[in-house]
């Protein structure tokens, strides 16, 4: 929603600046480097010089960042040190007043966390995937079927956003016509308010955040009273672990499921058709070998990062390749920067389709908080472009996409295309 697209030298200007400012100046969480897409300099230079880096003062207020692969994993692991819990500030560099942090299962430290999240697990098991794998090619093939030709449209509003709401629909067993208020919670829940943002204040998006919870209250009420069904709703409301949520834990847990599954995939829909447009010979190679789709899902995943970090907050102070981490700080696991570190990944820069270890990225997360849809997300991404090319010689890109302004949700607002006549 901030500004235009700007001029190709003041982008080069705003990247030149991370050559030469003093390190200990860098505050690379800042929302705006990532609306520019200015922030891939900051952390090549951090990954180089300073891997383990603090920022004392920011919008955020003061973090560390962790930016290489190894070390990220290495955080993401040591749960006794490095906690997710809501109460000590969640998951993300933004700290939410205390009064409104709302607790979902990835938010939730062990053991407490394992039985929230299993209540939902049963939703992407191969034999339920290969279930939903019908209601997704069907839902691809007519949103493609229904594109214009031969005149510019944003494939964002028209696709990525339209199949990512109907998929959220389907796991939810959520009213069709309001399927699309799903995708406004989802912005909503991230957005960072402001003048030009989706709200302007805090107490609005608070608001709308009470109108999505009191929503699914209502729909919660209908799967107590009815058997157990297959949907995301009445698992929870008939799960042990869950049924029995206060309404911050249930408004917590519905809005990781539906950010979860909407930015996610759709951030992910709209970078893979910019990644090929950016790279030809790439979009060359998926036409002429179209199996090749096996190693472009996970490749385009990591490609995009569709979200850029997670957060932890330490426990107890705590020495960290030779700095100081003191109990209480803010600790930001930039996974945008780990999928582009050269000491983990060969060529990272490089958009390579049939790389031989495509799942060698942290886009997902590691370990016990590794996003529990990840599959699914995968799925949705190979039929969309099985879809695609059985239609569609090209899709072109036809002018810059705009970027949302976060540091924590990387995706695209729009992506003007043609798909010739």
């Amino acid at each position: 929603m901030h500004g235009t697209i700007e001029s190709a030298a003041k982008l080069d200007e705003l990247r030149a600046r991370a050559t030469s400012l003093p390190l200990e100046q860098f505050d690379p969480g800042d929302p705006e480097l990532f609306r520019t897409d200015t922030f891939w300099p900051y952390f090549d230079r951090l990954r180089r010089e300073d891997p383990v880096h603090y920022c004392k003062d920011s919008m955020f207020g003061p973090y560390w960042s962790v930016t290489r692969y190894n070390d990220i994993m290495e955080i993401e692991t040591n749960h006794s040190v490095f906690s997710s819990a809501s109460a000590l500030g969640g998951i993300t560099i933004r700290d939410i007043d205390p009064d409104l942090r709302r607790e979902s299962f990835i938010s939730m430290d062990p053991p407490r966390h394992a039985a929230q999240r299993k209540t939902v697990a049963p939703m992407f098991t191969p034999t339920h995937l290969d279930n939903l794998a019908l209601n997704i090619r069907t839902r691809s093939a007519e949103c493609l079927d229904n594109l214009p030709r031969g005149e510019v449209f944003d494939w964002v509003d028209r696709v990525s956003i339209e199949l990512t709401t109907q998929m959220l629909a389907v796991l939810f067993d959520f009213p069709w016509e309001d399927r699309r208020k799903l995708t406004r919670w989802s912005d909503i829940a991230t957005t960072i308010p402001g003048p030009d943002g989706l709200v302007a204040t805090e107490d609005e998006r608070q608001a709308e955040l009470t109108e999505c919870a009191g929503y699914f209250a209502r729909l919660w009420k209908e799967r107590i009273e009815q058997p157990p069904k297959s949907d995301l709703l009445s698992m929870m409301a008939h799960g042990a672990a869950t049924r029995d949520m206060d309404a911050k834990n249930f408004l917590g847990n519905l809005v990781l499921l539906i950010v979860g599954g909407n930015d996610t995939t759709r951030n992910t829909m709209s970078g893979s058709i910019y990644a090929l447009s950016q790279h030809p010979e790439q979009y060359r190679k998926l036409r002429e070998n179209p199996a090749l789709l096996d190693s472009f899902v996970p490749e385009v995943i990591r490609w995009q990062t569709p979200l850029a970090h997670m957060r932890r907050t330490a426990l107890a102070d705590f020495e960290f390749r030779g700095k100081q981490i003191k109990k209480g700080d803010k600790v930001v696991m930039w996974y945008v920067s780990g999928n582009r570190d050269a000491e983990a990944i060969e060529k990272p820069y490089d958009f390579i389709i049939d790389r031989a270890r495509p799942r060698t990225h942290l886009s997902f997360g590691f370990g016990i908080h590794r996003c529990v849809g990840l599959r699914l997300a995968e799925l949705q991404l190979k039929i969309i472009w099985e879809e695609i090319l059985k239609r569609f010689d090209h899709i072109d890109v036809v002018g810059e996409p705009r970027r949302v302004y976060s540091s924590f949700v990387k995706g695209l607002e729009t992506l003007p295309v043609k798909i010739a006549a």
